[in-house]
């Protein structure tokens, strides 16, 4: 790699943004291009880092089988086992720590290398290096330990896999650094777990400048925990009984509570301008909110085009969820204050 370290942590933090969040063992998905043979530059090869660990009370959330996300009171001790694996055609060396991470303007961001924050503190790990095998697989444990004292929130790290060769490349110039990872969401206070939840707001048909169309969803987190979001959209009735899609949101919008962000689609290039049906549908975990109405595309590149006309958002059987919701949101919130009071000393 460059011998400056500023360029040095550059290349590292480029490669790792593509990896984070990658949790299916290779070859299935190929979680970093790293370097194989000892971490010798000469070959390619891939690694992966997944959890085999999930809670019984989140087997259902698709979240909880990528990520560590958890809710726990101060003064909690648990554990969460993965694995790192490759498909080197020869041995591999692969560092493992903890970095802090953050979700800023909906994305999961993570700090440089070497820098830390609370939960990253907390996280142990069983050992620092593992060398796997041609094709092999390491197990590790994680311990997390959080201080009687811990205050109420939400924190975010991430679990890192190393590798790197030993010297530079061919070139002389260029030494190959890859990571990848396992976020982190814990949410620490007493009493149970605040409910996570978000809403679909303004929807806006646009053309891009390429002129294809594309769909610009608001979308609020309204709940207590961050969301990530993904999902699809379908067009029905259009011009001559058209149908088109689904066309996939791919991964990559996080927003922390009470945070706003856009999800944008672009769409199939040879769609007429419409009208349109549409369902935008978007998951987080086992939450999904669904927004369906009308819409049609501007005609010229660029352009934005008229707000969708949206079905009625909430029918009586939404409205009743809702204030269950309210209401079991409102409860966790005093049976939280009340243990807080009981915790200080007068």
């Amino acid at each position: 790699m460059p011998s400056h370290p500023l360029v040095r942590a550059a290349l590292a933090t480029l490669l790792a943004l593509a990896s984070l969040g990658t949790w299916a063992a290779p070859p299935a998905t190929a979680a970093g291009r790293g370097s194989a043979g000892d971490n010798d530059a000469a070959g390619g090869s891939t690694i992966g880092i997944r959890l085999v660990e999930v809670p019984a009370s989140r087997v259902a959330d698709p979240r909880a089988q990528r990520y560590i996300v958890d809710h726990v009171n101060p003064g909690t001790t648990f554990t969460r086992r993965f694995e790192v694996v490759t498909d080197a055609t020869r041995p591999v060396r692969a560092r493992l720590y903890t970095g802090a991470a953050a979700i800023e303007k909906g994305r999961f961001t993570f700090a440089p290398f070497g820098a830390a924050n609370e939960l990253s503190s907390w996280i142990t790990l069983d050992r620092s290096r593992v060398r796997l095998r041609p094709g092999g697989r390491a197990e590790v444990k994680a311990t997390v330990r959080v201080p009687e004292k811990a205050t109420e929130g939400e924190r975010y790290a991430v679990i890192w896999a190393e590798v790197s060769s030993s010297d530079p490349g061919p070139k002389g110039n260029v030494a190959l650094v890859n990571r990848v990872g396992i976020r982190a969401y814990l949410d620490v206070g007493p009493g149970g777990e605040l409910p996570s939840d978000f809403e679909i707001g303004e929807i806006v048909p646009r053309r891009t400048a390429e002129g294809a169309p594309s769909i610009v969803a608001d979308v609020a987190n309204t709940g207590h925990r961050a969301v990530d979001l993904e999902g699809q959209v379908t067009l029905s009735g259009g011009p001559s009984s058209l149908s088109a899609g689904p066309f996939p949101i791919e991964r990559g919008t996080t927003l922390a509570p009470g945070d706003r962000g856009r999800i944008t689609v672009v769409l199939g290039e040879d769609l007429p301008n419409g009208p349109w049906q549409f369902r935008f549908a978007l998951r987080s975990g086992e939450i999904r909110r669904t927004a369906t109405g009308t819409l049609s595309f501007p005609a010229q590149a660029g352009a934005i085009g008229l707000a969708a006309r949206l079905d009625s958002p909430l029918g009586w059987g939404l409205a009743a969820s809702g204030a269950l919701a309210i209401l079991a949101m409102g409860a966790a919130l005093l049976v939280r204050r009340y243990l807080r009071r009981r915790r200080t000393p007068a």
